[in-house]
This record gives C-alpha cells, structure tokens and sequence, in this order.
C-alpha cells in the first residue's frame, strides 16, 4: 500500500456526495506534512517554504498552506495574480519564471516578490519593467551532471535553467551597478528524489558559491533557496523521504560554511510542491467500461486530461480498487480513459483484483502535478476537485467544467447550447 491513504469508506461517502472522476486532498495530511518540514528546518531562524503553485494552483489550498506559514513560489503572470488574490505580497512570493514577458516582472514588482532572474540578460529587462530591488536572486546552473557520491542525482548541463558560475559573477556586479544591496541564490538540480543525501550536497555547493559570490562582489548575502526535488514515494515498496536527515544534512552544511566563517543571518528558503501535497491526494474515478480482446481493459469516466503525468512520460501511480485491495491481485490489465490516443492509460499491464463495471478506482498520489497539468483534448472537460477537511466533512473547493467553460473562448453561434444532452 502507499505510504498514505484514507480508509476506502472516505472514499464511498465521497462517491455518494460528488459525481466521479474527482479529486480528493486531505487536509489534515497537508497541514502535518507542512509541518513536518518546517520543524525540520527550525534550527535556521529565518527559514521559510515557498509552495510551487504549478504543483496545485487551487486557492482553497494555497489558502491552508499560507496558514501553515508558507509563502508561494509562482513562475507566470497568472501565478502571481493568483498569489495575490489568496492573499500573498511581498516576501511570501518568490517569483522563479524563464523566458519573462516584461509585464510579468513589472506584475511582480508591483506585488514587492523576491525576483529569481534565471538569465543574465534578464537584468536589462528587469531594470525597465519595475527596476531593480534592492534584493535580487540569482539561479545558478554549475552544469555538467550533479552527483552525491558516486550516483548522478540530475543532469544540469542540459536543462535550460540557471546561469554558468562565470555569469553569476558578472550578474552580481551588474546588480551592484544598478542599486541592489543584498542577493540569493537558487538552484534546482535534481527533480522527485528521496535520497536523503540530495539536499545536504546541494546546500553545500550553493552555500559556498553564495560565500564566494558575497566575498568578490561585496554584497549582503540574504538567503540560499534549496528550490525543490524532495519528492515522494510513488511506488508501494519505496521509502518515503526522511526529512529530519535532510534538515540535519543542511544544518551540517550550514554551519560549515557560515557558522565557521562567521558569517552571519543567512535565511534558508525551499520551493517544495510534490513533497507537500502529492501523497495527500487521489483522483476518485468509476470503472464504466471492460473490454477484452487482445489484452483486457478497464475503462475509466476520467481520462489523461485528468491526469496527464503516465501518458507523457510514463510515471507510476498506485491503483486500488476501492473494497478489494485485500483480495488476490490475478488481473493483468490496462487501466484507460476514452481519449482518442492509444497513450491515454493511467496504468501497463497492472496488476490488479478481479473488477467489474461500477467499481470505485483510486489513483494514489495525485495530489501535485495532475489536475494542474489538465487540458481539453476531445473536447475534455478537467473534473472537480474535493477536500476532505479536518472535521471529516467535504467541501468542493473546484467545480468541474462545463461544456459553457469550453465554448466560452471560441467564436461560435450559441446555438451549441441547443445540442447539450438533456
């Protein structure tokens, strides 16, 4: 079983109140694991968790994450607007965005957001679209492929993210230049890893390239921001990430590189999404078709618009059929939706207990990158989602779409509406 889940009667009270396919996030998980991660990192005085909207950009539960203390990582236009209106300014956002329209800066200078220029050549925009903050961050990109010991945890050299180190030196005296007083660095190096080790490495190649940074330019070095790549468990027979090792690997690395060199108040911020809400959520879908032919198929009334992560690239999500997870696993079988594209399937040869049309299906893990990745191919309409709230009740905090919220960007007649089913 995955590392977290409900009780299959949570999931029939939710079948009985909301139509499927939904999705489903547990409160309770999400505010535990929020805190979970911040004690891990309570030995730092100024640390703080940016969450990455792109990982759930619903405002019921940035609205529970900014309870919990946590600011918002955005990288659009449309993600910051979003911030704002959930009640985020200033030092809760940190914008992380490439390839920048102007107006996007010029939106985050409004709002007063930590800026992480991604390029050097973005400085020049920044200066005309709002200006440069007396505080700047910087993401780096040192290359090559990024290793703990002697197992490569990502592959930097060929992402398109971040400046070389030669550019983070002549970034920084340009800054300078242009008025800003102190700066941050940032780096993301390795994407949904539970290797305890990832984090202490990282921290400490940014730690001592921030201390270089500070020596040569001058400037105050105001925080390190680990980014993300803390991931979860996807798979039954994974280990989930020991956050206590992370943040004891970091304070290692921390007090090595600042605390002995006397180098003081240096803030410590992360930009989790995964780790933060994929385990606490579950796409909730009815088994509507079985077809046998050369392989058996079980049909789902959701499809990859809902979650698009195993067609694009193949990844894991356990599957449990609600009320059967304890019987005999002797199907071998695809798990599909209705798209027109033979890569619509949630799951390869799986498997799974005897199931029948009406069965209750969970996909596990679902709570990050799924709904947030959705689109209307055939015409799709992405699903509702649904939040189990602390004192067991539900709450629909999305409604799905509808046929009105697809033909309202299109120029067409509103004679559509006489063709809808009755």
């Amino acid at each position: 079983m995955p590392n977290f889940t409900l009780p299959d009667s949570v999931f029939v009270d939710a079948c009985k109140a909301f139509d499927t396919p939904f999705y489903l996030y547990d409160e309770q998980g999400i505010r535990s694991t929020a805190r979970r991660w911040q004690r891990a990192f309570s030995w730092c005085e100024d640390f703080k968790e940016y969450f990455a909207v792109k990982a759930l950009p619903t405002p019921a539960i940035l609205r529970i994450l900014k309870e919990e203390g946590c600011g918002v990582d955005c990288a659009s236009e449309t993600e910051l607007m979003l911030a704002g209106a959930c009640g985020f300014q200033g030092a809760d956002i940190m914008f992380s965005a490439n390839v920048v329209p102007p107006r996007e800066f010029r939106l985050a200078r409004k709002l007063e957001a930590y800026i992480n220029l991604d390029d050097i050549t973005h400085i020049e925009e920044l200066k005309n679209n709002g200006g440069i903050p007396e505080t700047v961050c910087l993401r780096y990109n040192p290359g090559g492929h990024f290793r703990v010991g002697n197992a490569i945890m990502g592959d930097p050299g060929d992402a398109k993210f971040g400046m070389t180190r030669e550019q983070l030196s002549e970034a920084i005296m340009i800054l300078k230049k242009h008025g800003a007083r102190r700066f941050g660095i940032h780096a993301f190096l390795s994407s949904n890893t539970t290797d305890p080790h990832y984090y202490p490495a990282l921290a400490e190649l940014l730690f001592e390239t921030a201390a270089e940074l500070r020596q040569e330019s001058g400037l105050e070095l105001a925080f390190v921001n680990l980014s993300g790549g803390v991931g979860v468990p996807y798979r039954p027979d994974e280990e989930e990430a020991n956050v206590e090792a992370i943040g004891a690997g970091v304070r290692k690395a921390y007090e090595k590189v600042f605390v002995q060199n006397n180098i003081p108040g240096i803030a410590i911020k992360t930009e989790l999404g995964r780790y933060m809400t994929a385990a606490h959520g579950w796409l909730v879908a009815h088994i509507t078709h079985e077809k046998n032919i050369y392989k058996r198929y079980l049909g789902l009334n959701a499809s990859s618009c809902d979650l698009l992560r195993p067609a694009m690239y193949g990844a894991y999500h356990h599957i449990t059929i609600v009320g059967k997870e304890s019987l005999p696993h002797i199907e071998k079988v695809d798990v599909t939706g209705s798209l027109c594209e033979n890569n619509d399937k949630f799951a390869v040869d799986r498997m799974l207990p005897r199931a029948e049309v009406g069965d209750i299906l969970v996909i596990h893990d679902a709570g990050a990158h799924c709904l947030s990745m959705g689109y209307n191919y055939n015409g799709k309409l992405r699903c509702k989602e649904v939040l189990l709230k602390e004192d067991g009740m539900f709450l629909l905090i999305r409604r799905a779409e509808t046929p009105a919220d697809y033909f309202s960007v299109l120029d067409v007649d509103p004679a559509w509406k006489r063709l809808q089913p009755k």
